[in-house]
């Protein structure tokens, strides 16, 4: 069947959009994949500020950068970082020009949604272990109940030893979960908007204070 003079015509003015990978060689999947599995990797070593700062730094050395602190001259071609408290971190690459004539600035956020845990977050009531929290970010609040979660940090203790903290990544962790309300005790729960929803949970603090221990099934 003979194409219309307006299928030709369409044919060559519109824009199609084709997905990429369909045009992409053996060796450029490959690459693809390769570049996938390593951010993935990082992305899981890197769950907080920290943790980036930290798996970020192994990278670096790994690949030809320098501490600024160990660096006693900085020439043309260097590749230095410097560390702010572990938790943010600048790397540059020392050009040959001047920097009169400009450089290239990268800047990103090393951040994650989470609860937040307070300083001392830890309380006892009615026989029940109580964690403060304070969330931010645009996060809504019931995307956190009912899901696992684990815990990233870090203690200080009082002679000022810190401990890193990650629990809930390993197969054999526990896990941390937020508890919903079960469905047969939440007919009045689902009845609400959830705008209506937020306002009562924001009514019962509480509510977002509770927290319990589960083992992986």
């Amino acid at each position: 069947m003979e194409k219309s003079e307006g299928k030709i015509l369409e044919e060559k003015l519109f824009n199609k959009k084709r997905s990429g990978w369909e045009t992409a060689t053996e060796e450029d999947k490959k690459a693809i994949f390769k570049f996938s599995d390593e951010y993935i990797w990082f992305l899981n070593r890197s769950k907080t500020e920290r943790e980036f700062v930290k798996t970020a730094k192994e990278v670096l050395d790994k690949n030809g950068f320098k501490d600024i602190k160990e660096v006693e001259k900085i020439s043309k071609g260097d590749k230095v970082y410097f560390c702010n408290r572990g938790k943010s971190m600048y790397i540059a690459v020392i050009g040959n020009k001047k920097l009169e004539e400009g450089l290239n600035l990268v800047g990103a956020h090393i951040d994650s949604p989470r609860l937040d845990l307070k300083p001392n977050p830890l309380y006892e009531d009615t026989e029940f272990a109580y964690f403060n929290t304070h969330y931010y970010g645009g996060i809504k609040k019931y995307q956190w109940t009912a899901i696992p979660l684990s815990i990233h940090g870090v203690i200080v203790k009082p002679n000022g030893e810190k401990i890193d903290v990650n629990i809930g990544e390993g197969e054999d962790d526990p896990i941390f979960t937020i508890t919903d309300l079960l469905p047969h005790l939440a007919k009045e729960q689902l009845q609400k908007k959830l705008d209506d929803r937020n306002k009562w949970r924001r009514l019962k603090p509480s509510y977002w204070k509770y927290a319990i221990w589960r083992r992986r099934c």
